[in-house]
């Protein structure tokens, strides 16, 4: 198995980047037995491999279907995605969680420093209530790290954590307002203030919950009714053990060892070139013993900055992961 805390996580250039995905793609190429399957019915010779540009990326459905982990090593969790009742539900199967906590906190000091210095303040179902969710362990660890006395969930304690949030605006304690996007927009439309050292940070759309709203007129709201000028936003599946991060404009970036890549919509072999709207596929590195070639069902593009873009969704009605988190808690 690959020395994922002495590679991965140390990636600095686009020349380690590509040496460490092609010896992935053939470490889970023979390890991964789904993955393996879907290779030999591509008939793709793994032996000639030799770009990024060449290897399949696996369907995303086959984390409903199937258990995508490598076969030389058990696993201690399972992450699950959100979902209406009769909805099968994408598993993830993690054999360590070391690896998701490392990723996630590099991610989030790659972008926004130490966590200790924040406050984190959670729109979410607590641990105790969703411990399946990626995104809620994330959010539960950060909480811990966070050290501060106020950090803590507060889907289901508005009131409190109204209070906080005044009493806090009032300090200059760094914060960051993380959430699901219609519990945020609950939030703003029932509760407006003027928020100063507040980072509102949202975490998925509204499908299902509330109108349909655009990033842009959903994060008008935000900006006028929390009174910030910019709205972050992380992008994460229950599928990765990475996440993006956008700090304005719905422009996200990956950490060294992610790389978005869009494929045309018609075509999955054929990626497009920046600037052009398409499918995503990500490479995600963390995913060392599941597999790091997702083929998504996003939508979006690379702009010029090496930023993404998501633009929607191929099936509306397949309901993404953190969106029905507070529903289903």
């Amino acid at each position: 198995m690959i020395d994922f805390r002495n590679k991965i996580f140390s990636i600095s250039n686009q020349e380690q980047f590509n040496d460490i995905t092609l010896q992935t793609f053939h470490y889970q190429a023979i390890k991964n037995p789904t993955y393996s399957q879907y290779l030999h019915y591509l008939d793709t010779n793994i032996n000639k491999i030799s770009e990024i540009s060449e290897i399949p990326f696996l369907p995303i459905d086959f984390f409903k279907t199937h258990k995508v982990i490598t076969n030389d090593i058990g696993y201690k969790k399972i992450f699950y995605s959100s979902g209406t009742t009769n909805s099968i539900r994408s598993k993830h199967y993690i054999s360590d969680l070391d690896i998701y906590e490392t990723s996630f906190v590099k991610t989030f000091e790659y972008f926004y420093g130490d966590m200790a210095n924040y406050c984190i303040l959670a729109l979410l179902p607590t641990y105790l209530e969703n411990e399946s969710s990626s995104l809620v362990y994330m959010a539960d660890y950060m909480i811990k790290k966070s050290k501060n006395e106020h950090s803590g969930f507060y889907l289901n304690n508005t009131g409190d954590l109204v209070k906080k949030l005044h009493d806090l605006n009032k300090t200059d304690t760094p914060i960051i307002l993380l959430g699901v996007s219609y519990a945020l927009l609950n939030l703003a439309e029932n509760y407006p203030m003027q928020l100063k050292n507040t980072i509102i940070m949202e975490t998925g759309g509204m499908k299902g919950q509330r109108k349909e709203l655009t990033r842009q007129e959903l994060h008008n709201i935000f900006c006028k009714q929390f009174g910030v000028q910019n709205i972050h936003s992380e992008y994460g599946m229950t599928e990765l053990l990475s996440q993006a991060y956008s700090k304005g404009d719905g422009n996200f970036f990956t950490p060294p060892w992610m790389k978005i890549i869009i494929r045309d919509s018609y075509d999955p072999f054929t990626f497009m070139t920046n600037n052009k709207s398409g499918a995503i596929n990500i490479i995600d590195l963390a995913n060392i013993n599941s597999c790091s070639f997702i083929e998504t069902k996003d939508l979006g593009k690379i702009n010029s900055d090496n930023s993404f873009e998501v633009l929607g969704r191929f099936d509306n009605s397949d309901i993404r992961g953190c969106n029905l988190l507070v529903v289903n808690s």
